[in-house]
């Protein structure tokens, strides 16, 4: 089988498009890479979905915990502690624990039906999971940007009229972003890693249809050769984090295009005399 013959066959087989059938015996580079290379893209999907979902949370959490009003701001000090101090993985465990205790057919609330045998699947379960955890973390770090941002811009904005909510999408908000952003960075690499614990948690594969490390597992079951696999999965790991950091850099320089120097670029200046 040629390599374009494979890219055809299992290139989309994560999700569903290509050969049903996985190779069990005599597995070429390309196989490897094809396979290894499908599954990624349930990684990327929950990081990029719990990333986007968890981004609202954090900012609806990070304002309730700045809140003087202690309705809102202990069960967000609550929730954040709560995800903060427990493994990613008890999380996992215990949502997937939770959910299959729960009706097949669902929960009768009158108007509706509440579904729960959907719950139970990676896509969503895992999902949700990683977008509660990813919130905690993001609204740890913009509380701590919002503590920070210097009185002096908001006592501007006071003396221009500015108040309520234009002040803070204004003046606020933005140089909380600016402050939290390489922090922020941070976490959505860390949590694009994290991904790869779903495989570990108890949320079954459908059809073989799994992440990276699903497939690397795979392989390595049959070919007893954990040195090919398990590295092509560290390799797609560090080129979608480089292309991750380039993307959180573009925003970064959105969010700094006012200060001086912001347009400037790192350059590799070796200094080989003093």
């Amino acid at each position: 089988m040629s390599c374009a013959q494979t890219l055809q066959d299992y290139g989309l087989r994560a999700i569903g498009i290509g050969e049903r059938r996985l190779p069990t015996t005599d597995f070429t580079l390309c196989e490897q890479v094809v396979l290894i290379g499908s599954g990624l893209i349930w990684n990327v999907y929950f990081a990029a979905l719990s990333l986007a979902a968890g981004f609202v949370l954090a900012t609806g959490l990070a304002l309730a915990k700045t809140s003087p009003r202690a309705l809102l701001r202990r069960p967000a000090e609550g929730f954040i502690f709560l995800f903060r101090g427990s493994p990613l993985f008890i999380q996992f465990f215990l949502f997937y624990s939770a959910v299959v205790l729960l009706p097949r057919d669902g929960i009768d609330l009158g108007a509706f039906t509440l579904p729960t045998s959907t719950l139970s699947k990676a896509w969503l379960g895992a999902l949700i999971v990683l977008t509660l955890n990813t919130a905690a973390y993001s609204a740890q770090i913009f509380h701590g940007a919002l503590m920070q941002v210097p009185k002096g811009e908001v006592e501007a904005a006071d003396a221009y009229g500015l108040a309520g909510w234009a002040r803070f999408r204004r003046i606020v908000w933005p140089t909380a972003m600016r402050l939290a952003w390489p922090a922020y960075t941070n976490e959505a690499i860390f949590l694009f890693h994290a991904t790869t614990l779903v495989f570990f948690s108890s949320f079954p594969a459908f059809r073989q249809s799994g992440d990276a490390l699903y497939y690397a597992s795979y392989i390595v079951g049959k070919t007893f050769n954990p040195f090919v696999a398990y590295p092509l999965v560290a390799a797609y790991f560090i080129l979608a984090t480089l292309a991750l950091t380039a993307l959180f850099g573009v925003a970064n320089r959105r969010l700094n295009r006012h200060l001086p120097g912001s347009a400037t670029r790192l350059r590799f200046r070796p200094r080989l005399i003093r």
